[in-house]
C-alpha cells in the first residue's frame, strides 16, 4: 500500500480558498471531481506546481511530475470542494493515512467555521 505525507502547500492554498470564498458547499464529489482530460488540460495550461496544490497527499518515494506523486483532490482546479474534503477524510482514514485525514479535518473545520 502507498504511503502518503501531507502537501503542506496545498493546505495553505486550500486555506487560501476559503478564505477567499472560492468554494462549493454542496456537491457531490462523484460528479465535480476532474477527470482525467480536465486533470490534463490543467497541467497544460498551469504546469506540475499549480496542479500539485489541489492535493492533500504527497506520495511517498514517487518521481516529481508525475500524477502518481498526488493524492487526495479536494478541488476542481477552481475551487474548493466541501464534498471533497469530506472525501478525503474518510479515505485518508479507511487507509490509516492519519496525518492526511486529519489536515482534511482540519481544513473542513475551518471551511465550517467561515461558513457557518
Amino acid at each position: 500500500m502507498a504511503k502518503y505525507h501531507v502537501n503542506d502547500e496545498a493546505v495553505r492554498f486550500a486555506e487560501e480558498l476559503i478564505h477567499k470564498r472560492r468554494y462549493v458547499l454542496k456537491s457531490q464529489w462523484t460528479e465535480a471531481n476532474p477527470d482525467a482530460e480536465a486533470e490534463n488540460a490543467y497541467l497544460d495550461k498551469h504546469g506540475w506546481d499549480d496542479y500539485g496544490r489541489w492535493f492533500l497527499g504527497l506520495t511517498d518515494g514517487a518521481a516529481e511530475e508525475t500524477k502518481g506523486r498526488y493524492a487526495f483532490g479536494f478541488g476542481d482546479f477552481s475551487r474548493l470542494h466541501r464534498s471533497a474534503l469530506i472525501a478525503c477524510v474518510y479515505r485518508a482514514a479507511e487507509w490509516n493515512h492519519k496525518d492526511v485525514e486529519l489536515a482534511a479535518h482540519e481544513l473542513l473545520q475551518k471551511l465550517d467555521a467561515a461558513t457557518g
